[in-house]
């Protein structure tokens, strides 16, 4: 294993051709590792098994990896080339757990085992001969090629971990253990626990973008906030310690929860954390691969809500308030202990980076200052819902890494644990999964006289969502794009109240709301999760925030209450998902009316989409496209022009070449016609379309 462990890069300093090696060496690394964590499986038909109801199988993420690096690559123009679109389109998009009692399947036709590892292996040799023949400079910032690779490299570090909590939740007669690493041999009883003061002071939170060190989005922009001081629990709290609340019967008093708490806790019918197991009075703790009697002195692994319900239980067995930190003042623990960052590390000063163990171990092994595993051993969960510092911003190539979990609903921890590498272990790393999700996480518990105050930041500040939320929200008149278009589509459906509808290209879901209460059943898709997560929260919350640019410096606030705009009727029979509209998936197929609303110019190939969407319609069902044909503005290469341009000398506009395209397997429904659409900007700047608008039937 210790071959394998490596470090995240500096990608300021050194020569090109010096840091071009260290990349390889980095990728290598993390692709072998990845692929030694799955040795851990009996056999391949393990992989079809789901670690997590709420997960994709197993395989998904063995393929999820290097499909990831295929398609950044492509979006970003490096490659030109897919090596397989059906791969590229099943493996893309993995599973955010939206709610622990959301059973919901979808059905995928996984292919086997071999044919994924052969597909890595043709994907690793693609991303060898960029890591090549790429041109590099430094600093590599992250507009730059390489820094895509990073992201690609980080990317497959997350699921290093994340794979490794699903593995855990297979049956242990379908892994092998011993095959990642040595786990820790030391066992013992509880340690005495006990509160330390931390001086407060005021935290700068936030890197820098000329940081060395590679960083997802939410870790750039700045706060600046006051940590008055507090008291921190010298250890992460052991599993001999979260015993007491267990046979004090924690799990069964309501009191103790908070309200998703204890819905969560009696749906799961929980009686102890998910990695125990108890048998007559003896417990045992399952690790990724193997189980062992129970370690008192490890520390405990619980989600959020247990954790909560665990200060909660304190504070009214000792009349003293406790509760988890805040980001800050982890942060402010790991400034006084003085712990370094990830490239200064002679040896890591925690249990993690994979450099100590394959497992936790005691909690009062690994000392920084006057507390304990303030880095590694297991992520300690946090007060703080995660959101974007001051002066966030998404990366172009991967813009729904972070805005997904701003809702509130996803608290940060913070640390790493045993099996964090790369990015994970540095110091600003950000990382926030729902309350009720499992990771290899636990909490250390804190006592301070503040009172907690949670802020988190429901209003939309991407600049591009939010002029979609005024332009298609904000803008009630009679001019109003989606309103226009749901008018016309009403009128040649006829009486669609049995039909289903895709609507392709959904934005920020306008269209389908009004579509929604004279439909069967609507799907809605994007390409990307930070615009369908607005109308996700419409359903969800019936209202939504955003803030858009008014003049100079100025902005405006919004909010859109559902209730108040006439719609919201019917809303349950939306779905809103994503996906790729150059790539669908095969689930979406069997439609009555499929709508493709300004989706022709976002396209890579507007022409493979139009020869192969009569496969997902119904017979004699109707297709609506609506257009600008403005296929140069987002560099569309002209081979993938259906028209607007010359051939032989005379002139093919675009309606002429979709219906060349089309008149195969449709026929025009009804003479062509325009609409106005307005594209705002500012609140004195917009851009004005004339939309033509055709529509076919399915022969």
């Amino acid at each position: 294993m210790h071959n394998l462990v490596s470090k995240t890069i500096d990608l300021r300093t050194g020569t090109p051709e010096e840091k071009r090696r260290e990349i390889r060496n980095y990728f290598e690394k993390t692709w072998a590792i990845d692929e030694k964590l799955y040795s851990q499986l009996k056999s391949d038909e393990v992989f079809y098994r789901r670690g997590d109801p709420l997960r994709h199988i197993i395989l998904f993420y063995l393929g999820h990896t290097a499909v990831f690096f295929i398609n950044k690559l492509f979006l970003a123009k490096i490659i030109d080339t897919r090596i397989n679109p059906a791969f590229e389109s099943i493996f893309a998009i993995g599973v955010d757990e939206m709610s622990w009692d959301d059973l919901n399947e979808k059905n995928y036709n996984w292919p086997p085992v071999s044919e994924v590892r052969t597909y890595r292996d043709k994907a690793k040799e693609l991303i060898l001969q960029v890591i090549d023949n790429a041109t590099i400079k430094l600093p590599i910032e992250w507009e730059d090629p390489f820094w895509l690779i990073i992201m690609g490299i980080e990317h497959e570090r997350i699921h290093l971990e994340t794979s490794s909590v699903l593995i855990r939740q297979l049956p242990l007669n379908e892994v092998v253990a011993g095959r990642f690493g040595e786990i820790c041999k030391e066992c013992g009883m509880t340690p005495q626990n006990e509160m330390q003061t931390v001086l407060g002071a005021e935290m700068h939170l936030g890197k820098s973008l000329d940081h060395p060190l590679y960083g997802w989005d939410n870790e750039y922009g700045n706060l600046v906030t006051k940590v008055e001081d507090f008291s921190a629990s010298k250890m992460l709290i052991s599993n001999g310690e979260f015993l007491e609340f267990v046979k004090e019967k924690g799990y069964g008093q309501k009191e103790l929860w908070t309200e998703e708490g204890w819905n969560w806790c009696t749906f799961k019918q929980a009686e102890m954390p998910l990695f125990w197991r108890k048998e007559n009075e003896n417990y045992f703790l399952r690790l990724v691969a193997e189980e062992i009697e129970m370690p008192w002195n490890w520390p405990v692994e619980v989600n959020y809500l247990e954790a909560k319900a665990f200060c909660n239980w304190k504070t009214a067995k000792t009349g003293k308030t406790f509760r988890l930190p805040t980001e800050a003042e982890w942060m402010r623990l790991a400034d006084v202990c003085n712990i370094p960052d990830e490239l200064e590390w002679e040896i890591a000063p925690g249990n993690i980076n994979l450099e100590h163990f394959a497992s936790p171990c005691p909690v009062d092994k690994f000392k920084s200052g006057d507390f304990y595993d303030v880095i590694g051993n297991v992520w300690q969960w946090t007060e703080t819902p995660i959101t974007g510092y001051a002066g966030f911003k998404v990366h172009p190539m991967y813009d729904d890494f972070s805005t997904p979990t701003f809702d509130g609903k996803h608290n940060m921890i913070k640390g790493g644990s045993w099996i964090s590498t790369g990015n994970e272990a540095t110091r600003h790393a950000r990382y926030a999964f729902r309350r009720h999700f499992y990771q290899h996480a636990g909490f250390r518990i804190v006592q301070s006289e503040s009172p907690l105050i949670i802020e988190t930041n429901e209003y939309e500040t991407d600049i591009d969502v939010a002029n979609s939320c005024e332009n298609m929200w904000g803008n009630t008149s009679g001019s109003n794009f989606s309103k226009l278009l749901a008018t016309e589509i009403l009128e040649i459906a006829g009486q669609p109240k049995d039909m289903t509808l895709l609507d392709l290209n959904t934005d920020t879901g306008r269209l389908a709301f009004e579509l929604a209460p004279y439909f069967k059943q609507i799907t809605a898709l994007d390409f990307t999760a930070r615009y369908i997560r607005l109308p996700i929260q419409l359903q969800e919350k019936g209202f939504m925030r955003y803030i858009v640019q008014d003049e100079g410096e100025l902005v405006l606030y919004r909010e859109v209450v559902l209730s108040e705009t006439g719609l919201g009727e019917g809303a349950e029979k939306i779905t809103f998902m994503q996906d790729n509209a150059n790539n669908l998936k095969p689930i979406y197929t069997g439609f009555d009316l499929i709508v493709a609303p300004n989706l022709l110019e976002e396209l890579n190939c507007p022409i493979l989409f139009l020869q192969t969407i009569h496969e997902r319609l119904n017979d004699n069902g109707l297709l609506l496209i609506a257009s600008t044909y403005d296929w140069q503005k987002n560099n569309i290469k002209p081979e993938h022009w259906p028209g607007g341009f010359k051939r032989d000398g005379e002139p093919v506009t675009s309606f002429d070449g979709i219906k060349d395209i089309l008149e195969k397997h449709f026929n025009l429904e009804k003479v062509p016609f325009n609409l106005p659409m307005t594209v705002r900007k500012s609140t004195r700047s917009s851009e004005h379309y004339f939309c033509e608008i055709t529509v076919w039937r399915k022969k």
